[in-house]
């Protein structure tokens, strides 16, 4: 009685490790998966993002989150260290011009030209230079495997291209990347920094988004 029951558990396990193999399907190659996100990036029409660090890298923004469109149109806070110290600035991009505000005090203007010159996070959506590029332009990319919803995948990544997502990085960086693998787009980034680390985090794909001038 007792060797027919173990060989019946025997057999139940045997069948459970081969039912369970589907979950061991073959993996994208790494230049396909980028090619398709990066198709999959271009086409999105709005989402929301977050920055956050690890560590002290050495980069001006350490945290940020928003609501951006395809347009070029955004909305949220950024902190970013300014002589030293740092600072929360709310923000709302309009069209060419940018409101922004610190702790005190009222919205001010400037040209969406002048924030170039600082940090612009409207073009994380950019087809030209936002993730879209940071994707193609993305070497030895290597499928490592799923975590969830998402594949994992490494790769060297432009430092010119990130510079524009995260100022003040100027070198190429090995990040990790995870990737959705029902849209191809991408969920988030991580970049390995000198003394840190930067997490670019992307959701909220296509949702509604109405960004206008804030009153006062």
């Amino acid at each position: 009685m007792v060797r027919k029951l173990l060989i019946v558990l025997a057999v139940a396990a045997l069948s459970a490790c081969s039912s369970g193999g589907g979950s061991g399907a073959a993996l994208p190659s790494g230049p396909d998966l980028m090619k398709q996100s990066a198709e999959a990036m271009r086409k999105v029409t709005s989402a929301a993002f977050s920055i956050t660090t690890e560590g002290k890298p050495k980069v001006q923004v350490r945290k940020a989150e928003g609501k951006l469109t395809s347009r070029g149109d955004a909305e949220g806070t950024i902190s970013i260290e300014v002589l030293g110290t740092l600072q929360e600035i709310t923000f709302a991009i309009v069209g060419e011009t940018v409101h922004f505000k610190g702790p005190t005090g009222g919205f001010q203007k400037m040209s969406k030209q002048e924030l170039a010159q600082i940090y612009d996070p409207s073009l994380i959506l950019s087809p030209a230079d936002g993730i879209a590029k940071l994707l193609t332009t993305a070497t030895d990319p290597k499928v490592e495997g799923t975590e969830g919803e998402d594949y994992t995948v490494s790769a060297s990544l432009s430092g010119e291209v990130i510079g524009r997502l995260v100022p003040g990085v100027t070198q190429g960086v090995n990040g990790r990347l995870w990737i959705d693998r029902n849209s191809q787009r991408l969920s988030k980034v991580s970049l390995g920094l000198q003394d840190g680390s930067v997490i670019v985090a992307v959701d909220e794909y296509d949702a509604p988004v109405t960004i206008t001038p804030p009153a006062g």
